[in-house]
Formats: C-alpha cells, sequence, structure tokens
C-alpha cells in the first residue's frame, strides 16, 4: 500500500516526506532536488548558506542573500518537485531570508527555532509560497495561529512538530527531554487538537507533519496511522551520495554509534543533539571561546560568554574538518551503517511501510 500523498495548500506532494534542513550546508541544492525528485519535499537550509560557496567573499549579510538565490536556482534546474527552505527565528538575517526566498518563488518556507510570528507578513501578491512553523507543543501552535490571524489575517498552510529525538537544536528545555508528556506521540496530537480547531473554525485544512527520531517505514505507518499527514525526516539523508556535507561528515555519522550521541549546549541557547567529540569536549573545557565575534548570525547568542563560535564550528564540520567543528544528528543516528542514495532511502521507507499496513 503506498503511503498517502500530502497537500499543502495547492501543492500536491507525492510521497508524504519532508527532508529535514540541515545546516550549515548539509543540506543545499544537491540533497534537496534529489528528495524533490523523489516525489518527497526537498529542504535547503538557509543558514550560514554563504559561508559555503564563493559568495563568502560578499561577507554574512549579503553572502547570504547570494547563497540563497544561488541554491534555489541551481535546485529549481535539478527538479521539477517540491522544494522548500528552513529558516531559523533566531537568525538576525531572518527577514532577509524570507524576502529573498519568496523572491526565488520558493513552494514552503519552514521556520522554527523561536516563534516565527511575523512570517505573513513578508508574503507578496501574487506569490503562493507556503508558510510552515516548525513547533514543539500545541501551545506554540496554538500562539503561532492567533497571531498570525490577528495580524495578518493568515493561518498556517501545514505545521511540523517536532519531537525531542530530533537533531540539532530542540525546542524544549534541557530536562523536559526525557518527559514521557514530551513524546512525538503526545505532541501530535496537541497538534492535531489544534489542527482540528482551525478546521471547524476557519474551514481550512492544516495537515501536521511529525518529525523527531523517525528512522523506518513503520515508524512513518505508526504515525501516520496516529493522525499525522507527513513525516520529515533529517539524519537518514545525511549519509546519502546526494548530501552536500563533505564525505568526512558523512563518514562521521556512519562511524558514530549510540553512546557517542548526546545532548549538548548550544551558543543559541537550547539544548541541540549531536555527535560528542574532542571539539565538544574542548568547548565544554573553555578552549573554544571565541576572540571576537565575526558574524553576528544568532540574535540569541553572546559573544562575551559562548563556549564557541557555532557558525564557524558547522562550516568547519560541513567542509570535513571534525577537530575544529562537530555534527548535529537525531536520535537514530547510531543506526546509519552505511553510505547509501536518496533513491535507496525512498526504497527502503516504501517497503517497511508496506510491510507495516
Amino acid at each position: 500500500m503506498k503511503m498517502k500523498s500530502l497537500k499543502i495548500g495547492d501543492l500536491q506532494i507525492r510521497v508524504p516526506i519532508i527532508q529535514g534542513g540541515m545546516g550549515i550546508g548539509i543540506s543545499l541544492s544537491k540533497l534537496a532536488s534529489a528528495v524533490a525528485n523523489m516525489g518527497g519535499v526537498g529542504i535547503i537550509s538557509t543558514v550560514g548558506i554563504g559561508l559555503t560557496g564563493p559568495q563568502n567573499k560578499l561577507g554574512w549579510k549579503k553572502g547570504n542573500i547570494e547563497g540563497v538565490r544561488q541554491e534555489i536556482r541551481k535546485a529549481r534546474e535539478l527538479t521539477k518537485g517540491v522544494l522548500g527552505v528552513n529558516i531559523m527565528a533566531v537568525l538576525t538575517d531572518f527577514s532577509d531570508m524570507v524576502r529573498t526566498s519568496i523572491e526565488e518563488g520558493i513552494d514552503i518556507i519552514f521556520s522554527g527555532a523561536g516563534l516565527p510570528l511575523d512570517l505573513p507578513s513578508y508574503l507578496v501578491k501574487g506569490q503562493k509560497t507556503m508558510l510552515v512553523p516548525i513547533v514543539s507543543s500545541g501551545r506554540a501552535a496554538n500562539i503561532i495561529t492567533q497571531k498570525w490571524k490577528q495580524n495578518y489575517d493568515y493561518l498556517p498552510d501545514a505545521f511540523v512538530v517536532e519531537g525531542p529525538k530530533a537533531g540539532g537544536h530542540l525546542g524544549f528545555k534541557a530536562e523536559a527531554l526525557q518527559d514521557a508528556g514530551n513524546k512525538l506521540e503526545n505532541l501530535v496530537d496537541e497538534v492535531l487538537a489544534v489542527a482540528k480547531e482551525i478546521k471547524e473554525k476557519f474551514n481550512k485544512e492544516v495537515p501536521v507533519i511529525a518529525a523527531g527520531g523517525l528512522y523506518t517505514g513503520q515508524d512513518i505507518h505508526s504515525i501516520m496511522k496516529r493522525g499525522a499527514t507527513g513525516v520529515q525526516l533529517g539524519t537518514r539523508f545525511v549519509a546519502t551520495e546526494e548530501c552536500d556535507a563533505s564525505q568526512e561528515f558523512k563518514q562521521a555519522v556512519v562511524d558514530a554509534n549510540e553512546e557517542d550521541i548526546q545532548i549538548i549546549k548550544s551558543p543559541v541557547g537550547m539544548p541541540g543533539r549531536s555527535i560528542f567529540n574532542h571539539f565538544l569536549q574542548e568547548a565544554a573545557d573553555g578552549q573554544r571561546r571565541p576572540k571576537a565575534c565575526r558574524h553576528n548570525c544568532i540574535r540569541s547568542c553572546n559573544p562575551k560568554t559562548t563556549l564557541y563560535c557555532i557558525a564557524d564550528a558547522l562550516l568547519s564540520a560541513f567542509k570535513g574538518n571534525l577537530n575544529d567543528g562537530f555534527a548535529f544528528v537525531g536520535s537514530n543516528a547510531g543506526r546509519v551503517k552505511k553510505i547509501t542514495t536518496v533513491k535507496e532511502i525512498f526504497t527502503e521507507l516504501q517497503e517497511e511501510y508496506d510491510q507495516a499496513t
């Protein structure tokens, strides 16, 4: 039995799989277009995107604008499928990233790491970009819905609900990560209740996409049976030939065991899940403090007290220098044992899904 297609606004997504946005540089045009070509939604991560190519000579602000523009255009040349961008709400250049993505006609903007309360204000008449907030609770989904409706007469086109087993930055306090009430299944139920209310009040279908800790086709079947209409997978796509990261980054994920995956305190001010390594140990020991803030990239980062520069660390990892950086991953990264292809992953997920039905 094939997975049921996903509809977000006017977009028909043949396979209800969204590839998570992974930065700096882990999911750019190559990975995003490969996922889109398989019928899912390919996502370009915008954070620090200007540092990943020749546009890095333009400086942080201009380089990121040009970087987003070029990666969207490159992806469009490689696919006719559905493409999105992931834009963190805590970025200092959030508005630049949103405006540029809309100008380039991106299909969907996914935004989390904070509440993107003014996201609809950037919409341009005649553009059909869908707006999808990433939330970690029904409460957050409700706040966004109320603010968007009240201030812009706009309702979310979908929700991504991200549980505590996700990779990268997590929308929970460190002590809440193990709380049974924060299991993905419970969070999906909460956000489904908000979506149901939107449908009853405003007659708008708002799909709920589950994310965080999903790995197999059985996982997808189970969470969709609960009411989710799509899933978001990030780590599963890192160890693929099409992933934009360096070979060394991919190999670090393949080599990681379950015990290597730990929760760290990020300069962003949120806990994050990553492969713990020598760099992170040195940072914890106070040996990686930046001399100055070179990028001014994150609103919530305090350069005077931060243990390391997250932009530089993630850029180093993207390039393959894990001595000066680290890899963000989801809780299932230890299950990744080889470098494969996006097509093989989609085939495997569909076979596992079939077995579960």
